[in-house]
């Protein structure tokens, strides 16, 4: 099985853009969106021609802002919105689909943003996230792929000196978050594989940064250490083209 994660910055905008031939490019087993900016409705307008796949999507309340997806081959067993916490839950940045032997989560987490105002709200977002995904290891595995919004090490950014401690996505706080879900067993599979690789899968808009690569990996495939073993590739699809963000996956 082929699993993909891609942050969109906008379904439609990318709908656009031709979304449908690149899904039947990339040919994934399922495939989870973050920012998809778009109502339920809009989501599956914009995927209507698309065949051979159940749609699952997560909107905001606020239109036109955040919201998941999520698009499976098979249907799953269930499906959870959200983390069951209603502070966390009004902006659809969780989803995920039960299967037989793995949960599958897609997360876009909240960016501190440019003042760092919602540094705080963050940090608490990434607890309750981990105590989520721990609730369904209980029951089963889980793969959880998204935009986590935050560059883990230093090999993770083109410029972490001027970045660390001044720029959402390398504070220190954000970077003990995901500290805290690889110390509870949450394996970043392509750092896991590939430890020496500079790879990016974020470009800022500005400067000509992706032509440049000036970039961050911030867009991850975190993995219960049990789905380890079955992992057979894992990819950043820096070529892929159609928002700031590239795909991100694993093979299994």
């Amino acid at each position: 099985m082929k699993l993909i994660s891609w942050n969109l910055n906008g379904i439609r905008a990318v709908a656009k853009k031709g979304l449908n031939e690149l899904i039947y490019q990339m040919n994934p087993d399922i495939i989870g969106f973050q920012e998809t900016k778009a109502q339920d409705d809009q989501v599956k307008e914009a995927l209507a021609d698309l065949k051979g796949y159940n749609l699952y999507s997560n909107s905001a309340e606020k239109k036109g802002y955040s919201g998941t997806a999520i698009l499976s081959k098979s249907k799953p067993l269930n499906v959870i919105y959200g983390i069951g916490i209603e502070e966390f839950d009004n902006e659809g940045r969780v989803l995920t689909l039960e299967f037989d032997n793995f949960y599958f989560t897609t997360v876009y987490v909240p960016n501190s943003g440019g003042q760092l105002l919602r540094l705080d709200y963050r940090v608490s977002w990434d607890k309750e996230f981990l105590s989520f995904l721990k609730e369904l290891e209980l029951k089963k595995p889980v793969f959880a792929c998204g935009d986590l919004n935050v560059a883990h090490q230093e090999i993770d950014l083109k410029n972490p000196k001027s970045n660390y401690n001044k720029s959402a996505g390398y504070m220190q706080e954000e970077i003990d978050g995901i500290n805290n879900f690889i110390n509870a067993g949450f394996k970043d599979t392509f750092r896991h594989y590939n430890p020496e690789t500079i790879k990016y899968s974020w470009w800022s808009y500005r400067f000509n940064s992706r032509a440049r690569n000036i970039g961050w990996r911030i867009d991850y495939f975190l993995a219960s250490e049990k789905l380890m073993e079955t992992i057979k590739n894992t990819f950043i699809l820096n070529e892929i083209l159609g928002s700031d963000h590239c795909p991100v996956g694993i093979e299994i």
